[in-house]
């Protein structure tokens, strides 16, 4: 049994409080469930039908909510002996994630779904759902921490001990008061340590379960295939591709189909040499050009930011340093924030950085406090 301090003191639940678990039926989550009702907690399990997918019986394309997930959610509550539902959620999810996806790749610009879900599903319209259940706490199978700062009298949103599997990139857009009723039970834990307990409890049939891998509503397609089913021809715009050097190198059929730093599938000519390589390096879609070059010209050192959310006062009077991530399997890296208006800001990294993608988000860090993010407009500087 797991002792009741890996949950920290400030935020242990009293005893025979209610948690609505979001679980998706892997073992993250089903872990995070089981733990807290051998805790005495009144545990609710909910699973979210988010898309057409979830219809599908079988799971094999290493993504989760489909049946087969939340089937599996459903025997580790049985297993465990509290209440489970399953909410559906796919309006929502169609709507804040899925529109925005179509829509971000058809501008040119690379979405996030991951941190979009968290954002406008599960904290959002799934605490105001478990709000409504008389819960006390919405709790999930992230890899990340929540931690009081007595001095600031506030919640702090902190990196996950398993820097492998830190999911707080993800969390940025989390509002102080979401923080002060959220739950990770499992993010003082190492991967290896949640499969080891998920055994000890007994839930064999997630133990071993494989983790996600793929976006949940693409399951088996490209995102050019996934696209292009969803919206009308005449919305795919055929444009010219050319070297940074001006020489025309191709057509193509929409800036959809392509990301900065992509190499494979340009539709230009084979390169023989590593030297002779080529990478998408922008997408101007004022002109609907994809701009290709050399590796060299992937690297910059400064980014505009939009909509930015800050989860801890900046304070630029004292300094405008931060630790900075520009993708979640990045290195963060040192930069300095200046700020512009309409919660924009300019950031300008220590070290150039490959691949700065239009519609990533930037996420900053102190130590191992998270501090805010935003969302990237623009990348210059070589």
């Amino acid at each position: 049994m797991l002792s009741p301090s890996t949950i920290s003191e400030y935020s242990a639940p009293k005893k025979g409080a209610r948690i609505v678990v979001a679980m998706s039926g892997g073992v993250d989550s089903s872990v995070a469930a089981a733990w807290l009702k051998q805790q005495g907690y009144d545990v609710i399990g909910v699973s979210l039908q988010l898309h057409d997918a979830a219809e599908k019986v079988e799971n094999k394309f290493g993504t989760c909510c489909s049946l087969s997930d939340i089937a599996d959610a459903r025997r580790v509550a049985e297993k465990c002996d509290f209440p489970f539902y399953v909410t559906d959620m796919e309006s929502e999810f169609e709507e804040s994630v899925i529109d925005d996806f179509v829509t971000e790749y058809l501008n040119g610009r690379t979405p996030n779904p991951c941190v979009r879900c968290n954002e406008k599903v599960k904290f959002q319209r799934l605490m105001d759902w478990a709000m409504d259940l008389g819960a006390d706490y919405l709790a999930t199978g992230h890899y990340a921490q929540i931690q009081w700062n007595a001095g600031a009298n506030r919640h702090e949103l902190c990196r996950g001990a398993d820097p492998n599997k830190d999911q707080s990139y993800f969390l940025f857009t989390m509002r102080e008061q979401d923080l002060s009723r959220t739950l990770f039970p499992i993010g003082t834990f190492q991967k290896n340590q949640v499969r080891d307990l998920a055994e000890k409890l007994g839930l064999l049939n997630v133990a071993k379960k494989p983790d996600s891998q793929e976006i949940c509503f693409v399951q088996g397609r490209t995102y050019k295939e996934f696209i292009e089913s969803r919206v009308p021809a005449s919305m795919l715009k055929a444009g010219k591709i050319l070297h940074v050097n001006g020489k025309s190198m191709g057509e193509h059929t929409g800036l959809h189909q392509f990301t900065i730093g992509q190499r494979k599938g340009l539709g230009v000519a084979t390169q023989t040499t590593s030297d002779d390589a080529l990478f998408v390096v922008d997408l101007n879609t004022e002109n609907n050009l994809v701009l290709v070059g050399p590796e060299t010209a992937l690297f910059k050192t400064k980014a505009v930011l939009s909509n930015v959310h800050w989860m801890l006062p900046p304070d630029f009077a004292s300094s405008r340093s931060f630790d900075a991530k520009i993708r979640y399997r990045s290195q963060a890296s040192p930069v300095e924030v200046f700020p512009l208006v309409d919660k924009r800001v300019e950031v300008t990294f220590n070290l150039p950085q490959r691949a700065i993608t239009p519609g990533q988000a930037v996420v900053f860090y102190r130590g191992d406090s998270v501090y805010g993010g935003g969302w990237i407009e623009s990348a210059s500087g070589n």
